[in-house]
């Protein structure tokens, strides 16, 4: 079998359309050629590139169609639930009544708002609009866990603005609203929302989210995760960056300055997550502590 020959330059370095290959001159013949993947009708990938399902399904997007659901979400770089990360199904809206995209890895929808902004090149929902959107697919949790991401450090949104991308009789509306009540800007990873929640459902008061701390004196001790201020107790969750020496010394020095403070600082841990009771004793021990 002879070796194929060598694709122009502006086909060699990325996924292309057959349409487009056609511009260069190059005929049906030379898109069988083993050395091209066909990931999508109408598309071809040089087999020594790599380029994403999504990346290939936006050279046939047309102008009435964006990247919807989980897949706007993953563009925006927002945390995904693991089930529904991006390898799995690819999420397209059209916009209006025209057809929708019917492709193997694509699941459709049809949407009647023209929500569509350019994200990295490729036409998405707004991040609103794709929380929105996600509340047909993620539980309660994962919902919430997005809200906080968009409206806290990510500054994609804001939570009027969430409350704007619902529909009042919408698939999902009853959920996005329960979750959008849960929504708080100040949480700076899915980690901390998903604690913030257990405690909150195990009966404390909600915490204030990343509450800078200063002494008597004005010095600035450092800044917590959670934290009930009057009571002088913080819950600082630890991920397992912590275990780094560097940072493990930063935060002894960190914990004996809230310690001199009076300040009673509790530890979670993405074990605590999974089982909260400990972590649920010691806050309750804290708490009779204060009181």
């Amino acid at each position: 079998m002879t070796t194929p020959r060598a694709l122009p330059s502006g086909l060699a370095e990325r996924a292309f359309t057959v349409a487009q290959a056609r511009r260069y001159g190059e005929g049906t013949s030379r898109m069988r050629r083993a050395d091209l993947r066909r990931p999508v009708h109408g598309v071809r990938v040089p087999r020594d590139r790599d380029a994403s399902l999504v990346d290939c399904i936006a050279l046939v997007l047309r102008p009435d169609q964006r990247f919807s659901h989980t897949t706007a979400v993953s563009v925006w770089g927002a945390p995904v639930p693991r089930e529904h990360r991006e390898g799995s199904r690819v999420h397209v809206a059209t916009i209006g009544g025209a057809s929708l995209m019917r492709r193997p890895g694509v699941t459709a929808h049809r949407v009647a708002d023209d929500e569509t902004v350019e994200q990295d090149g490729l036409p998405v929902s707004t991040p609103a609009r794709a929380w929105a959107e996600c509340a047909t697919l993620f539980d309660f949790r994962a919902l919430v866990v997005l809200g906080d991401h968009l409206v806290g450090r990510a500054g994609l949104a804001t939570i009027e603005d969430l409350a704007r991308a619902l529909r009042p009789r919408g698939h999902g509306v009853v959920l996005a609203r329960a979750a959008l009540e849960a929504v708080r800007p100040g949480s700076e990873s899915p980690m901390e929302t998903l604690i913030r929640l257990d405690v909150v459902d195990a009966g404390f008061p909600e915490p204030e989210l990343n509450h800078e701390v200063f002494d008597e004196r004005g010095a600035f001790l450092g800044r917590v995760d959670m934290c009930w201020p009057q009571l002088r107790i913080a819950l600082e969750y630890d991920g397992d960056h912590h275990r780094e020496r560097d940072v493990f010394r930063h935060d002894q020095r960190r914990g004996n300055g809230f310690a001199v403070n009076g300040w009673i600082v509790v530890h979670a841990t993405a074990a605590d997550a999974a089982r909260p009771a400990v972590l649920f004793e010691r806050l309750r021990q804290a708490f009779a502590a204060r009181s």
